[in-house]
């Protein structure tokens, strides 16, 4: 059971560069430790790509835009920011004849409402058209039209 004197000892299997067929002289894109060296963190990091620009320190600046809902109008008064005067108030209300009020009016007279008895519609608030003001600076804010 003794080892033929004749036989040479193995050497040592081919490198993986060897074995995969990477040419063993062509320069590596980043450094490569050598046999015994301990790898650097910093030094194995690969260049940034070249085709990219490098990373803007700049500041980011954050907008904050507050988005308003649209208010509807109807015939009750309404609690809103005014557009014009930027201020919290509760819209007034003013009352004007518009086409529901002019219909009944009309059909009051052909059911025979004579002497003055077709105007009553312009007397009833229910029937005509509301227009929404600012109590500050009395700008029109909206309208609400019955018909």
């Amino acid at each position: 059971m003794s080892a033929p004197s004749g036989n040479s000892v193995p050497s040592a299997p081919p490198s993986y560069e060897e074995a995969v067929g990477i040419n063993v002289n062509y320069p590596h894109p980043y450094p490569v430790p050598g046999p015994g060296q301990k790898p650097c963190g910093k030094e194995m990091n690969p260049p940034p790509y070249r085709g990219q620009p490098p990373p803007a320190n700049n500041p980011i600046t954050v907008q904050t835009v507050y988005v308003q809902q649209p208010v509807l109008f109807y015939d009750r008064p309404v609690q809103m920011c005014c557009p014009s005067c930027n201020q919290m108030i509760v819209t007034h209300l003013s009352y004007d004849a518009g086409a529901l009020t002019w219909l009944s009016c009309g059909g009051l007279c052909l059911l025979g409402c004579i002497g003055g008895c077709c105007l009553i519609p312009f007397c009833i608030d229910a029937l005509k058209d509301v227009d929404h003001t600012c109590p500050k600076c009395s700008a029109l804010l909206g309208s609400y039209k019955r018909l």
